[in-house]
């Protein structure tokens, strides 16, 4: 396999077809694609999204590309700000089984693409699918716990293939196209955990949207690179970032497994091991109403790397770093009754930063794995209240429904985009393969500024 790697998933790539796409991975495809716009309108409440408008303005001057719930920008510029908004309140999704966030890599570039040359519905659903199965093709045949000890980081490593890939689908790349897009992908592939509990590893995401844009344009100039990145044995992807071979993941019933159907969404703004402990949490308002002023503590289970990672974020002192501390993001829940981006306002509250600190304790559970969690409330009274999550809400055994999403895009939405426009969204995504061109819906999605 390892000979043919490269060469199999540019074919994959370049060939497939909407007829060659089951319905219900057609559906899941505009699931993320719903899901990216939500996050992205969502992401105007990120406390860095000020900062990178700013950064993206300054590539070019021509405004071509639109934003989502913005404006427009030059085709890069757009294709950064779009990657970052889909991020910015950590929202998006993740391929659990390499931590990799895709739709803000993915999805940002393909849409610019997408409008600039008036591609058709069906074009655009076709080339995400493209650039989610390939991404998540190479993503499984990662070695994780090397690649993982080496300190990659996902999005940045691998999402920039899945960019190459649906921006060459959307540019009918033939498969020596997409090869020499894979090796320039490959080329900017970077991105380590030493960026890890800051805002940079957003970076990573919107850095290889740019990334995969940069490779298809340049590979459809005729820029050669080689067509073995990703088994060369002198710095190709898997002998430089696992130690070895590509596992048979990458290609065993390619194009009859949908990989992609593995890729979680995110319900709420929060880390993504935050949202087994969040599902426990709401299971438990839900069915015993329980208040904050009732709860004496919370003791909280988790995976041993989930504790290792999370354990010492007690302390935050911004809206992202509330975000990313499970102490916070339970503490609010609780009180609140409600996660969104509000929710993360209130980071300096006294109350809920005592309550963060001294009434929450973070427990390392080796029977709990990724984003599993026990959440137990010890009552007031002396009563003891558990809930286990076992697959948190958003995953493949624990989905968000289409109308779910639906209503996250909505709440998203409200004071950026207006009803009529929200409704036309909505509808072109519902019937993506019939839209004649991506323009009009790029347009609903644009405001005056």
């Amino acid at each position: 396999m390892d000979n043919d790697l490269t060469a199999t998933l540019s074919r994959f790539a370049s060939e497939i077809t909407y007829d060659d796409i089951p319905e219900r991975v057609r559906e899941y495809a505009k699931d993320l694609l719903l899901d990216a716009l939500a996050c992205a309108l969502a992401g105007y409440k990120g406390e860095d999204t000020p900062k990178v408008t700013r950064f993206a303005a300054q590539f070019a001057q021509s405004q071509e590309s639109s934003i989502i719930g913005g404006g427009k920008l030059s085709l890069s510029g757009a294709t950064i700000l779009n990657g970052f908004l889909i991020t910015a309140v950590s929202m998006c999704d993740v391929y659990r089984p390499t931590a990799t966030h895709l739709q803000p890599v993915i999805v940002s570039p393909s849409l610019a693409i997408a409008e600039r040359d008036s591609a058709s519905g069906r074009d655009l659903l076709v080339a995400l699918v493209s650039g989610f199965e390939t991404a998540v093709r190479i993503a499984a045949g990662v070695d994780y716990p090397a690649f993982r000890k080496r300190g990659w980081h996902g999005p940045g490593t691998i999402g920039p293939f899945g960019a190459a890939a649906a921006v060459g689908r959307l540019l009918d790349f033939d498969a020596d196209e997409m090869a020499m897009a894979f090796g320039l992908a490959g080329s900017q592939s970077a991105g380590t955990f030493a960026a890890w509990g800051t805002p940079s590893v957003k970076f990573h995401q919107f850095r290889g949207a740019l990334s995969g844009l940069m490779a298809a344009l340049l590979a459809q100039q005729g820029f050669v690179a080689t067509c073995e990145f990703l088994t060369a044995a002198d710095g190709g992807f898997y002998p430089t970032y696992c130690g070895g071979s590509a596992n048979e993941a990458a290609t065993t019933a390619l194009g009859v497994h949908w990989e992609l159907e593995q890729i979680a969404l995110r319900p709420w703004p929060t880390s993504a091991a935050s949202q087994g402990v969040v599902t426990a949490l709401f299971d438990l308002i839900r069915e015993h109403d329980l208040r904050a002023d009732r709860t004496k503590r919370l003791r909280i289970h988790v995976s041993p790397a989930c504790f290792d990672a999370y354990a010492q974020r007690r302390t935050f002192s911004g809206k992202w770093q509330a975000s990313a501390s499970i102490h916070y993001t339970a503490a609010v829940v609780l009180h609140d009754r409600e996660l969104w981006m509000e929710q993360f306002e209130r980071y300096d509250d006294p109350e809920l930063q005592h309550f963060a600190k001294e009434r929450i304790e973070l427990v390392s559970n080796i029977g709990l794995t990724a984003e599993q969690a026990i959440v137990e409330a010890h009552m007031n009274d002396g009563a003891a209240l558990s809930a286990h999550c076992k697959a948190s809400k958003g995953t493949p055994e624990n989905p968000l429904t289409r109308t779910e999403i639906e209503d996250k895009f909505r709440r998203a939405a409200s004071g950026r985009l207006g009803r009529a426009e929200v409704d036309l969204v909505l509808d072109a995504i519902s019937h993506l393969e019939d839209l004649k061109s991506v323009r009009s819906m790029m347009d609903a999605l644009r405001t005056n500024e």
